[in-house]
């Protein structure tokens, strides 16, 4: 007997039960929360605390996806300060 467990919505790939993808948003204040810790984590980089080559790579592409979730100005404040520590961490790492 063959057990069929390829619902999508059973592994979490956001379709409905039409097969249609879902249209389920992130919350903003969440979204909001992850972002300024990240940002503070970024803040903590320092020569004796140092993100390693993964964690720069995830954060770099995560952290602008993660905040289009918010309004506009907000993402764009966000992220220019996010990129500014990055081009901090990115001299430290050279160094």
């Amino acid at each position: 007997m063959h057990n069929d467990n390829s619902d999508p919505t059973q592994l979490g790939f956001g379709f409905d039960e039409t097969g249609t993808k879902s249209s389920w948003e992130p919350d903003p204040d969440e979204v909001r929360e992850d972002a300024h810790a990240m940002l503070k984590s970024a803040r903590a980089v320092s020569a004796e605390n140092m993100w390693d080559q993964r964690t720069y790579r995830y954060n770099k592409v995560v952290f602008p996806q993660m905040t289009r979730w918010l309004p506009d100005d907000e993402r764009d404040q966000l992220c220019f300060e996010f990129f500014r520590e990055l081009e901090r961490i990115e001299l430290l790492m050279a160094a």
